[in-house]
């Protein structure tokens, strides 16, 4: 996901296919990544920032245990070494409790459980990312209060251990408050009709509708 306001520009994760998704999107530059958790499918691209990060270093922000993850996996690139090499120039840090200020977007950490996995979701300004979400903690919903957009997991109809149903994540959705919702991390269990009639019926009242590939929104605050 990208999210960018003027000249500032923010990535929540890197997918294994994150060269392909910038190249399509014309990302030329990014402020900042945020980092939901260290599984395969959102960290793998990490080394395709190396391009973006010759002019300034790059600020990660993450979980403890998922930047801990991030340095074992990809040692290469803290470690002392030769001059050159191509490795991305990373910042580590902790995400901070609270929200912070990226370049003008009001940015918040949010924690959420992946099954048992504490990782973390991201608000900026009104608008909530939920990814690999299967619990949202009470004082976490404290944190979504006024968020008006909301992009959250919905693996599919079928229960899950570690992901959102369609269904919970838009039952989720209404205690948010949210206007706008937005199902995301879907398997190809349904079609995208499918899906587009089974939000229809089920989340109305709070927009419900499955994203796509290289969908853009705009969003305020």
């Amino acid at each position: 996901m990208l999210a960018s306001r003027g000249a500032t520009g923010i990535v929540v994760d890197t997918s294994p296919e994150f060269r392909l998704q910038a190249l399509r999107a014309g990302i030329r530059g990014i402020d900042a990544l945020l980092l939901t958790h260290a599984h395969a499918d959102h960290i793998h691209g990490l080394d395709d920032v190396r391009p973006l990060t010759h002019e300034r270093v790059l600020p990660v922000y993450g979980n403890g245990p998922c930047l801990a993850e991030l340095r074992q996996r990809f040692d290469y690139v803290f470690r002392e070494s030769q001059v050159g090499g191509g490795k991305p120039r990373l910042r580590l840090v902790e995400a901070p409790a609270g929200t912070f200020d990226l370049g003008g977007i009001a940015v918040t950490a949010l924690p959420i459980l992946h099954g048992e996995l504490p990782i973390l979701g991201w608000r900026l300004g009104d608008f909530a990312w939920l990814s690999d979400c299967s619990g949202i903690p009470d004082a976490t919903m404290d944190l979504l209060a006024g968020v008006r957009t909301l992009a959250i997991d919905g693996l599919r109809k079928k229960p899950h251990p570690t992901h959102f149903s369609v269904g919970q994540a838009i039952e989720a959705a209404r205690r948010v408050g949210a206007e706008r919702t937005w199902i995301v991390h879907i398997t190809h269990d349904h079609s995208q009709a499918e899906l587009e009639d089974l939000c229809g019926e089920l989340g109305s009242d709070v927009g419900a509708r499955p994203a796509w590939d290289g969908l853009e929104i705009e969003v305020d605050g």
